[in-house]
């Protein structure tokens, strides 16, 4: 039996939310809370008949930490997961801590104002000094280490699929597969179509920050940075066919360097097609991307919020998506001192996830693993003080569980590999 406090009520979180109450035996109590209530509230009803699990809502501002604590003080929750934005993951964090409570998300911090200039200051340094420029990095969050070990608190950092879900295939093939892991490569495909010529599948300030960013991968412990989609790959992917994927930057691949420090080279692709990029590079030049306010008649807009009020809501792509995702990860490495290959991936049809929960399989690929993470949580079967990447708890229960609650995992031992 538990209580727990959900932060956010957009599509993943909507995902989570369901699948937690279909655990009800678990999650016995959960309290949902948003800026915007109303959409806590329609879910909760909707959801009333259909669960034993008791919901309430509430509003919160989760940019305010004092909104949270009070929040979190009047609750009690065992667990608090923000499936919100990541630009509120600190003063969750904060709030937390001053609780007492437990944390959880599903992407790592970065700023809503990329200008601030004492922001700016240490971004500046950690490009001079980590070789990567992307806005998003764990070291913001991975600073409240010692808070969080001194409290005796738990903080999961990226329980989504991408992060999240890839880190545990990462953890589960160094457990079972290698003994020494050469190369990583996270392969996300999304073969789905919504029949729009432009939209994202999830916040469109985040997506569109992260696929505008100049790409980078590890290689013999380094960075290597490259401009914006420069780096492009053929794949045939099962279920899905032959795709176009792009290297870029993604956060996993900072948290698994340090964490499996013998492989040689780390790499994230992700497919695209020309559609979505001619589109993407149209609205980057003409600085519909940029994330400094402008003067306009009167007003100060930032550019890639105005962009996000005029695209679809990523919410509202579930009912006509079709088509099915593949992410996994390839490796090569030894075992037995003899050379050997592995895939392991999962496989998502937009249409089933949509049957199931009134989502599209990007919103639920990263919301099962966000309850999944919370399960483990909950039962202690990942439980130690501190602040931690998916994975550096045991990949095991995590991935049956993903098995039993929608995301099975698929094994190849012999894939094609990347060039």
């Amino acid at each position: 039996m538990s209580r727990v406090l959900v932060i956010g009520c957009g599509g993943v979180a909507n995902v989570a939310i369901r699948k937690c109450c279909q655990v009800d035996d678990i999650f016995t109590e959960i309290c949902i809370a948003s800026r915007t209530k109303y959409k806590c509230d329609e879910l909760a009803a909707e959801l009333k008949d259909q669960t034993s699990t008791k919901i309430t809502t509430a509003q919160v501002n989760a940019d305010n930490v004092e909104e949270l604590i009070a929040l979190i003080n009047s609750y009690k929750p065992d667990l608090v997961m923000n499936i919100a934005l990541p630009y509120q993951d600190l003063t969750i964090m904060d709030a937390c801590l001053a609780c007492g409570v437990n944390y959880m998300d599903t992407a790592n911090y970065e700023p809503e104002d990329t200008d601030d200039p004492e922001w700016r200051a240490i971004y500046n340094k950690r490009c001079e000094e980590q070789g990567f420029s992307a806005y998003f990095d764990y070291s913001w969050q991975w600073a409240y280490r010692e808070k969080f070990e001194k409290a005796g608190l738990t903080a999961l950092l990226g329980c989504g699929f991408d992060p999240g879900v890839t880190q545990a295939y990462c953890a589960y093939a160094k457990k079972h597969e290698f003994d020494e892991i050469d190369t990583i490569d996270i392969l996300d495909c999304n073969g789905g179509d919504h029949g729009y010529p432009f939209a994202t599948n999830f916040n469109p300030e985040v997506n569109l920050r992260e696929v505008s960013a100049p790409g980078s991968y590890i290689e013999n412990g380094k960075w290597v940075e490259i401009p914006a989609m420069s780096i492009k790959r053929e794949y045939d992917f099962d279920c899905v066919g032959q795709k176009d994927m792009y290297l870029l930057h993604h956060e996993e691949l900072e948290s698994l360097a340090q964490t499996i420090p013998e492989v040689k080279r780390i790499r994230f692709f992700m497919t695209f097609g020309q559609s979505y990029l001619t589109h993407m590079r149209c609205l980057e030049n003409v600085g519909m991307l940029s994330t400094t306010p402008i003067a306009f008649e009167g007003q100060q807009i930032v550019p890639i919020k105005f962009l996000k009020a005029l695209l679809p809501d990523p919410a509202s792509l579930g009912p006509r998506t079709h088509g099915k995702t593949n992410i996994g990860c390839i490796f090569t490495g030894k075992k037995d001192g003899k050379e050997k290959t592995y895939y392991i991936y999962n496989v998502c049809d937009h249409q089933e996830c949509y049957k199931e929960v009134k989502s599209q399989a990007i919103s639920y690929t990263t919301g099962v693993p966000a309850m999944c993470g919370a399960l483990m949580l909950l039962t202690g079967k990942w439980s130690k003080a501190g602040v931690y990447t998916v994975e550096e708890f045991d990949p095991d229960p995590f991935l049956d569980a993903l098995d039993k609650h929608g995301l099975p995992r698929i094994e190849n031992h012999n894939p094609v590999l990347v060039d």
